[in-house]
């Protein structure tokens, strides 16, 4: 039974993402309203409306395009024996029956059964224990669990619906689809407007046929131009339209987003946590010298080596180190009925139990004793001074083990890292290396790139509690002989202490640390159970991606922010004057079709055109809490001349149509101040953007005055437009002098926070 496939994101489901809303729904309703009432003029809104769709399909369907191709490129692919033929296939096209080949670092794609060897593999995803469980022969193994160590053959014995492949996606949910800041208050914001237009409809409906005693028809315009100015329709399309592209324009740049938030919530981190090998060096490795340990005669030696040729053809192993001392040490026989334990990055060594000996080989400090490792350390910590990594190849013959050889290894630095991590610094994020290996190794290699506070280590071996931990990550910024659950434990030792925190991982190992992160990145030459399980995939491992990454999301975050700004201005004015309205019983001055001329070129047309301008600026504080303040002084400065105006044509009986389109000239001039203000400082193409909407504004009023219902303006509609045009500058300095000093305020506040968090971390480093 082939397993099924399941695409969030297909061409059906992308059409009716965009097709049917709630908000089209009103529109709908809306549209039948004024038909009904027959005023076709008031239908201007629904081009807009259709081009939002088209343009929403269009651009999602082409960064869907850009991404199928990529994932495709990135899909995991299993060796599998099926009809005597061995094939290489990937997920999708498993059948139950067949003998899949699995080694270190694969995710367990369906449920099987092992047929021959042994595996360490890790069911913290589907279980939460994050114990690593042996699996031998005739044991069950389930999708959603991946192997540590060790391979295996496995037959496969539920595929598809009967697994717990289900189980799986949702658990691999839990890791990508986590809620971003802006998205999250985007969302409210939208949800807040859905309820509110219902009660604020009918009330409008109700006071302009029942109260005011006006026609059907009329009451029906009144109230649509009231509804139409506080539906955000384009802003949740603006975000998805800006994350589609910023995900298409890092596709082609061979990073794969899982979730197209990732790139939002990785350009709002504080701590960036990496580990050593994968990140800062590549993935291949190289066998720097092998030497003796002290006292051992040159005969001793030459056997250590013959037995380490033995025992690295013996254990199954497939990481890195163990393909360069493979490399280093070819063609050797395996070891006559050997028992066989693979590495575990749970106790830093490998196993080979033979009739009359016990060979380890790992890490000194793990596989001897405190006395042995004492006699070897200044050999040891010579060359883990010089960045490089120490294995030894140790028997225990009946007296506990004694080392045989010593091997040093180092991994050659990723192209452009040091640009990377510099960047990073001079972004306000803090980078902590959090690795496997020595910490004197660890931190000579953070050192060489230029991390800062980089000879401030410890060794998580004698980091025992949660306490102690979280003491740890104010003090240190490397981490060396850090156990799988120790990472997860200091990513939320961070998050506890209000940081956002980014995990990069390469390994199995690393997956239960890039679950808690709140951005996960993994390296495409790693392992797939990694890849799978991360946010980001960085597919090319290029580390230096990471900028470009942080770029997009600083480009959606600035760029959305200010587009918010636009369409929460027209919101906040729409709910106060329809309010104000119902409260006075009077008619709402404005027609749908001009609320929908201004939200063409003060909002719309710039919403789209901004936001597609790169951006990286680093933005303090609260996403709805800085569009608020910055909509907020265009809100009330509009209401209160438009509702001022009202007042005073309703007192000297000025006729309703002047007054609508004097309040359309006044909305427009209120948006045009704030659109300024938002594109400050100015360049080219702000300027453009600035001069195109007003240009669009006045060609459409003179030539399409009709169809915007401005097709006649008095005396009196001039004088009341100068009038109030002129209250509106002086009101509109004030309150922005007002919320300025508030919105300055809160980044400053956001901004002396974090400040006085680094100060804190390096005091405290420094005192250490």
């Amino acid at each position: 039974m082939k397993m099924k496939k399941k695409d969030s994101n297909s061409v059906t489901k992308i059409i009716a993402r965009n097709v049917f809303t709630y908000f089209n729904l009103i529109f709908l309703i809306i549209a039948v309203l004024l038909i009904l009432a027959g005023s076709f003029r008031s239908l201007t809104f629904l081009p807009v409306v259709i081009a939002n769709m088209l343009i929403g399909i269009v651009q999602q369907l082409r960064a869907k395009k850009v991404l199928d191709e990529l994932t495709l490129i990135s899909q995991a692919k299993y060796k599998v024996l099926r009809g005597g033929e061995e094939l290489e296939l990937p997920t999708d096209d498993l059948q139950q029956g067949d003998l899949l080949f699995l080694e270190g670092g694969q995710q367990i794609p369906a449920d099987a059964e092992v047929v021959e060897g042994k595996i360490a593999a890790n069911e913290a995803l589907l279980t939460g224990e994050s114990d690593e469980i042996e699996k031998l022969p005739g044991s069950e193994l389930m999708s959603g669990s991946f192997v540590v160590s060790g391979n295996c053959r496995a037959r496969l014995t539920k595929v598809g619906e009967e697994s717990y492949i289900a189980q799986l996606t949702e658990k691999a949910k839990e890791v990508k689809d986590k809620q971003s800041e802006m998205i999250g208050d985007i969302e409210r914001i939208i949800k807040a407007a859905g309820i509110l237009i219902i009660p604020i409809g009918g009330l409008l409906m109700y006071q302009g046929m029942v109260t005011n005693g006006k026609s059907f028809s009329t009451a029906v315009v009144s109230m649509v131009g009231a509804i139409i100015g506080m539906i955000p329709e384009g802003l949740y399309l603006l975000v998805t339209v800006a994350l589609a592209l910023s995900a298409a324009r890092l596709a082609k740049k061979q990073v794969l987003l899982h979730d197209m938030r990732s790139t939002e919530t990785l350009a709002r981190v504080d701590v960036l946590c990496v580990d050593k090998t994968g990140t800062i060096t590549s993935n291949e490795m190289e066998v720097m010298e092998v030497f003796a340990p002290a006292g051992q005669s040159e005969a001793d030696t030459e056997a250590a080596k013959e037995q380490l040729r033995a025992y690295v053809a013996t254990v199954p192993d497939n990481n890195i180190t163990s393909q360069a001392i493979q490399n280093y040490y070819p063609g050797g026989a395996p070891m006559e009925d050997a028992d066989v334990t693979p590495f575990s990055s749970k106790t830093k060594y490998s196993e080979v139990r033979t009739a009359d000996t016990t060979f380890r080989f790992g890490a000194p400090e793990f596989v001897l004793d405190s006395g042995t490792y004492s006699a070897q350390k200044e050999a040891i910590e010579q060359r883990a001074g010089k960045g490089e990594r120490v294995l030894v190849f140790a028997a225990d013959t009946g007296g506990g083990f004694q080392p045989r050889l010593f091997l040093s290894l180092i991994n050659g630095l990723r192209p452009n890292v040091e640009e990377t991590f510099r960047y990073f610094a001079d972004q306000e994020v803090k980078v902590m290396v959090i690795s496997g290996d020595n910490p004197l190794t660890v931190s000579k290699i953070a050192g060489q790139v230029h991390i800062p506070g980089a000879e401030h280590y410890v060794d998580a071996g004698t980091l025992r509690t949660e306490e102690q931990i979280a003491e740890a990550v104010d003090q240190y910024t490397v981490f060396g002989r850090v156990k799988p659950e120790q990472k997860k434990q200091i990513v939320e030792a961070l998050k506890a202490k209000g940081r956002r925190v980014a995990m990069t991982g390469d390994g199995v190992n690393d997956i239960l640390a890039m679950k808690e992160a709140d951005c996960s990145i993994a390296m495409g030459a790693g392992s797939d159970a990694a890849m799978q399980a991360a946010q980001v995939v960085l597919l090319d491992s290029n580390f230096s991606h990471m900028k470009e990454i942080i770029g997009e999301g600083r480009r959606d975050i600035n760029n959305i922010t200010r587009s918010a700004t636009l369409f929460l201005y027209k919101n906040i004015f729409s709910m106060l004057l329809a309010l104000f309205s119902i409260f006075l019983t009077v008619s709402y001055p404005l027609q749908p079709s001009q609320v929908s001329l201004v939200s063409m070129f003060n909002i719309g047309v710039p919403a789209f055109l901004l936001a597609l301008e790169p951006n990286e600026r680093k933005q303090h504080g609260r996403f709805f809490k800085v569009v608020l303040l910055r909509s907020l002084p265009a809100a009330l400065t509009s209401f209160v001349t438009i509702a001022a105006l009202m007042v005073f044509g309703n007192v000297f009986k000025i006729p309703t149509t002047d007054i609508g389109i004097a309040s359309t000239y006044l909305l427009s001039i209120v948006g045009f101040m704030i659109l300024f203000k938002l594109c400050k400082p100015m360049n080219r193409y702000r300027q453009l953007v600035l001069i195109l909407c007003i240009a669009g504004f006045v060609f459409c009023a003179y030539f399409f005055n009709s169809l915007f219902a401005i097709d006649y303006i008095s005396y009196q509609c001039i004088m009341l437009a100068v009038l109030f045009g002129i209250a509106q500058e002086s009101i509109m300095r004030f309150l922005v002098n007002l919320f300025e000093d508030k919105l300055q305020n809160l980044t400053v506040t956001d901004a002396r926070q974090k400040l006085e968090r680094t100060i804190e971390q390096w005091t405290s480093s420094s005192e250490t």
